[in-house]
């Protein structure tokens, strides 16, 4: 296993962790010491994982990463179509914790 090491900007790091996702299964891997964020479709696991990192000092022990395709809907009589969005379950190492409530 090969270790991956990802330099970012501030910038890029606050870019990279757009929001927290609060929803009841969310917050049951609250239980895990897992965290649900919403990502960029273009974001990879090791820079998501540096991101958390440096954005809230903590230490990551794994990313897990899914899209979410959007759905087809009506709007004002016309068929569209929602944004596609990913999300990323940060597990934390033990003794890490991430209050999502209070803001960045």
């Amino acid at each position: 296993m090969t270790k991956i090491v990802v330099k970012l900007s501030k910038e890029r790091m606050y870019d990279l962790v757009r929001a927290p996702v609060i929803t009841e299964k969310a917050t049951l891997g609250s239980q895990h010491n897992q965290v649900s964020f919403k990502v960029p479709l273009d974001a990879r696991k090791p820079e998501i994982k540096a991101a958390v990192e440096g954005v809230f000092n903590v230490k990551v022990k794994a990313v897990n990463t899914s899209i979410l395709k959007g759905k087809r809907k009506i709007f004002r009589g016309r068929p569209g179509q929602r944004s596609d969005v990913k999300k990323a379950m940060v597990t934390l190492a033990e003794g890490h914790s991430i209050d999502v409530t209070t803001g960045i």
